[in-house]
């Protein structure tokens, strides 16, 4: 066996010196992952790469054991969690009123119409996700590891138990599905 697949397996345990060992070997890719989760949404968020790799090493924390088979299923879940964490942090910076820790702007209205128009974006395609999930938990998985975890599809298929043809077809019917959604809100 690997080092990966041991990591894995005692991360599986719940063995913490596994999970940090594991993320010292995973931290260049998962910050790949946080980059292209912030590319989009930096600017709403404020948070950079190291910020949602950490924040998701400490959500892995919280849990206490991952069950994780391989690398494209760790990367799956880590894109999951990061976007939870993007979507959590809009929603907090969204309830808090008056300001708390924002930044201040120079008042400038066509950016703030594109930094409110960003956060509504997350909250319909969040929104749009745990409505799919209800109906085909497939098309969801698929989305997060392609846009998200920016796995190919030999990965997803390999994660997920399926062929490529299969993932190539899930994809589509997901990005249509999702389009619709989004133009109907």
């Amino acid at each position: 066996m690997g080092e990966l697949t041991e990591l894995f397996q005692a991360v599986g345990r719940g063995d913490q010196a596994a999970l940090n060992r594991l993320l010292s070997l995973m931290y260049t890719e998962l910050q790949h992952l946080a980059r292209r989760r912030l590319r989009k949404s930096e600017r709403i968020t404020m948070l950079d790469t190291t910020e949602l790799v950490h924040e998701c090493y400490l959500r892995f924390l919280k849990v206490g054991h991952l069950t994780v088979a391989d690398r494209a299923h760790f990367l799956a879940y880590s894109a999951r969690t990061m976007r939870s964490i993007v979507v959590d942090f809009v929603k907090q910076r969204r309830a808090d009123r008056r300001g708390g820790g924002a930044r201040d702007l120079t008042l400038d209205t066509d950016m703030i119409q594109t930094l409110h128009a960003s956060e509504e974006e997350i909250m319909r395609v969040n929104e749009a996700l745990e409505d799919l999930s209800k109906s085909d938990a497939r098309l969801v998985q698929v989305v997060e590891m392609r846009y998200f975890a920016g796995l190919t599809e030999e990965e997803i298929a390999s994660s997920l138990g399926i062929t490529d043809r299969t993932v190539r077809r899930t994809w589509q019917k997901a990005r249509l599905l999702l389009g619709a959604a989004l133009e109907i809100t």
